[in-house]
């Protein structure tokens, strides 16, 4: 028992001292071009992306591809105006898999 304490706690330490090595500094010029750019183009584009959804949706119903043309045009600029970091332009959009798609819808 108390060998497998101190190998816990030897895990515990190099853990935490690996930590501040994950952390990424932010950049306040790109918080602030978020902010006031970024933002505010993703809300237009899902007020965009709504209404080509709704003129799409005769032609993707027929072709059964109603899941991933809500993820593509709705799903992905939510996604991408609501939740990820701010100031983070790295966050990868179109990622979404088939699977996801079908079981989102």
């Amino acid at each position: 028992m108390k060998k497998t304490s101190i190998a816990l706690l030897v895990v515990c330490a190099l853990i935490a001292s690996t930590a501040p090595a994950f952390a990424e500094a932010t950049d306040g010029a790109a918080v602030i071009c978020d902010l006031l750019i970024a933002r505010p183009v993703g809300l237009a584009s899902i007020v965009i992306g709504s209404v080509m959804y709704v003129v799409a949706l005769p032609f993707s119903i027929p072709s059964d591809s109603v899941g991933k043309t809500g993820q593509l045009l709705v799903a992905e600029p939510f996604k991408y105006t609501f939740s990820r970091p701010l100031g983070d332009f790295d966050y990868k959009v179109g990622t979404a898999r088939m699977s996801e798609v079908k079981e989102n819808y």
